[in-house]
């Protein structure tokens, strides 16, 4: 059950928090859709290292990658957009990802953000956009809680 209180509920709760509403785990697996990696613009972090194992996956310069396919966004990095949204990464033509085997954390990591797993509410309104959750893969507590902590979202 949802925490009730007025307090801000921002991250995972710890373990010696009281149980969470996920405790017996939640379903998610991918089905490739590329719903998340297009629609409304917003941000995909991506670290050094995302950076690295993307121009080695293209085989492309580190450089060019940061170049083309990079953005600062408030003192971090996000991988660029096209003008309607998409992700940089996304290619239309076959609706999937040319960089899925190497995607940045954010994205490995997706739906289970911290963002999305503060209520059961929150989270049914994920499961309502993303064909994905909610069905397939049995994902435990931990298994959870270890995706959560890769990604600040």
């Amino acid at each position: 059950m949802p925490d009730s209180s007025n307090e801000p509920n921002d991250c995972l709760p710890t373990e010696q928090s009281p149980a969470v509403w996920y405790r017996d785990g939640l379903q998610f697996t991918c089905t490739q859709c590329g719903d998340c990696c297009t629609g409304d613009p917003g941000v995909v972090w991506v670290t050094e290292d995302d950076i690295q194992n993307i121009a080695e996956y293209l085989d492309r310069p580190v450089g060019e990658i940061r170049l083309f396919h990079t953005r600062p966004v408030r003192g971090r990095v996000s991988l660029t957009e096209y003008q309607n949204g998409d992700c940089t990464f996304f290619d239309p033509a076959t609706r999937s990802c040319r960089v899925y085997p190497v995607r940045p954390g954010q994205c490995r990591t997706w739906p289970f953000w911290k963002s999305n797993l503060v209520s059961e509410q929150k989270w049914q309104e994920v499961c309502s956009t993303c064909p994905g959750a909610g069905t397939g893969r049995w994902f435990s507590e931990d298994e959870i809680r270890e995706r959560a902590d890769q990604v600040d979202i």
